[in-house]
């Protein structure tokens, strides 16, 4: 086996070098969810699946506000209508950041989990600037080796990574791709979504035993394979309306 050999090699890298800022990640995303607020979660194009992986989903909980904005990574048509060029193209634009988050009260109480692979795009740039601007902790999931192979584009002349409170490295290398193939010039088989969910579900478990710790235990979302279909149901529901109040309380208003 070629990709799940050196999958195996990021993730132990990932663990070896990481365990300190998933540790700080944790405690911001535990801080602000104890505290009656929301983690938003937010990424463009494939780092979308972060934001999917977080929450909902089963082993998930609410207290994460996952931020999507479809244009940004529906292109699975790939060419034509919704295909890849626009969405690469909408994902640099300057200033959708800035209307994306006028949806929203930005409370200092609250915190941010903000995806970008190269951390060079200004969407996810200016959506970190933002959030941190409003006082909110930000912790950046991004690829070092990837964002500093360039200068940055943004015109701050900064990246993702310059602000955030903590930055969690993905660990993949230059191009994300992680074999070569005889013949091919070119690497094939990325690893940055693996890298991705693997931290998103490091900070999930760790932020749920600091939730626990300090005093509240939250609707996981569970197969009623596992718990039944009763107490799936039950999960489920609270899980929803626990979500809906906090959503709704961080929704702008008039």
């Amino acid at each position: 086996m070629k990709w799940i050999s050196r999958a195996m090699e990021l993730l132990g890298e990932i663990e070896r070098t990481q365990q300190d800022a998933l540790a700080a990640a944790a405690r911001i995303t535990s801080d602000a969810i104890l505290g009656g607020g929301v983690v938003h979660t937010f990424g463009t194009g494939h780092s979308r699946m972060g934001v999917e992986e977080m929450f909902p989903r089963y082993g998930s909980y609410p207290g994460f506000h996952p931020i999507v904005e479809l244009s940004t990574t529906f292109y699975t048509q790939v060419a034509g209508s919704n295909g890849m060029r626009q969405a690469m193209f909408i994902e640099r634009v300057e200033g959708l950041a800035e209307a994306v988050l006028a949806n929203y009260e930005l409370r200092p109480s609250d915190a941010a989990i903000v995806f970008s692979v190269s951390g060079l795009n200004a969407v996810p740039i200016e959506m970190a600037m933002g959030l941190r601007k409003a006082g909110l902790s930000v912790v950046a999931v991004t690829s070092v080796n990837e964002t500093m192979a360039v200068e940055p584009g943004h015109p701050s002349g900064t990246r993702l990574a310059d602000h955030a409170d903590v930055v969690i490295d993905l660990c993949t290398p230059v191009g994300d791709a992680l074999c070569q193939v005889e013949g091919l010039a070119e690497p094939v088989g990325p690893g940055s979504t693996l890298a991705a969910v693997s931290v998103v579900n490091e900070i999930k478990v760790r932020t749920a035993e600091l939730l626990v710790a300090g005093g509240w235990r939250p609707p996981v979302i569970s197969s009623a394979k596992l718990v039944g279909r009763s107490r799936s149901d039950e999960l489920f529901e609270a899980a929803y309306l626990e979500h809906a109040r906090r959503a709704s309380a961080v929704l702008r208003k008039a």
